[in-house]
């Protein structure tokens, strides 16, 4: 759904000493044969949620070293259950007869995975940091001007941030650059800046993880949301409007368009408060004039979403959204 490994690039006037430094170390480092390049072998990862537990698990279960951080043990726990419980499933799917094999792969992809609260602790040794943690601008510049002082100089940033600009999420850092265990695909997101020697190393990343990377400019939603975003939130006025029920939405999509979930369903899956978070930031960037191939309409404001995230109506990871769970 929401799967967008982006890479990011970009300095600003007040960090481009660094910046400098940080490029000429990863220019270095790519300047020679593609044997000679330091391979990305650990991996940071922050935000235990859905998104984040799927990413260490991919990651894991490839044989990348992963650190996972959160502000919590509670969300550390949660992030280790999602996990358990994932790749369980695939242990299951992969040795359905040998029980022995199923706990021998569980036990391999745990060997990979260490867990954290100390941000500094947890980048010391990266050369790749992700975070799938709160869609939101701010948090996400706050958290990343943070690591760009502790991290090495030649480590790589990533965002796996569902519509939010990479270049303006990179903006606190001097250089950065985006990844679930179902989704085969990763979109790569290429910012003005951002070198091809960097697309080229998270490139290489994505093939380890046996992902399928696609690439687009640093636009709105990218591929995926940019599309999607708008057929969930245009259902979502259908049923404010009383076109149709919930489920009758959901069922015409499924049978007559062959979607394997309806667009209310999905929406849920991702969940209603990062669906509003989404076309809320589109609507603000149509109202500044900073966006202009978005349509208002597309993303005018819908007092059903507005209510259910409110009353804490989250979909599937809250019990209750469009639908019970």
């Amino acid at each position: 759904m929401l799967f967008a490994f982006r890479f990011m690039s970009a300095s600003t006037s007040s960090n481009a000493s660094r910046a400098a430094t940080r490029l000429a170390a990863t220019t270095r480092h790519f300047s020679s044969s593609s044997s000679d390049r330091m391979a990305i072998q650990n991996i940071t990862l922050f935000g235990g949620g859905l998104m984040g537990a799927g990413i260490v698990q991919v990651a894991a279960h490839n044989g990348f070293k992963v650190v996972l951080c959160d502000v919590n043990e509670k969300a550390i726990e949660n992030g280790r259950n999602i996990i358990s419980k994932s790749i369980a499933r695939v242990a299951k799917k992969l040795h359905p007869e040998d029980t022995s094999a199923q706990n021998a792969l569980v036990s391999s992809v745990f060997e990979n995975i260490t867990t954290t609260t100390d941000p500094v602790e947890a980048v010391k040794d990266a050369d790749l940091v992700v975070e799938a943690i709160v869609e939101n601008l701010k948090i996400k510049q706050d958290l990343f001007g943070m690591l760009d002082k502790e991290a090495k100089e030649d480590c790589l940033f990533a965002t796996n941030t569902s519509s939010l600009s990479v270049r303006e999420i990179a903006e606190t850092c001097s250089d950065a650059r985006r990844k679930s265990p179902q989704m085969k695909l990763v979109e790569v997101i290429k910012a003005p800046e951002t070198s091809d020697e960097t697309i080229q190393a998270l490139l290489e990343v994505c093939k380890r993880m046996k992902k399928t990377a696609v690439n687009c400019k640093d636009t709105p939603g990218f591929i995926v949301n940019r599309l999607l975003v708008p057929y969930m939130h245009e259902a979502i006025k259908m049923l404010e409007r009383g076109d149709a029920s919930a489920e009758d939405i959901d069922t015409a999509m499924k049978l007559g368009a062959g979607y394997p979930m309806g667009p209310l369903e999905l929406a849920d899956f991702v969940g209603l408060d990062t669906t509003n978070h989404i076309v809320t930031g589109w609507r603000e960037k149509i109202e500044q004039g900073v966006e202009k191939d978005l349509s208002k309409d597309l993303v005018a404001e819908s007092k059903i979403l507005t209510k259910l995230v409110n009353e804490g109506k989250l979909g599937r990871k809250a019990g209750e959204g469009f639908f019970k769970y």
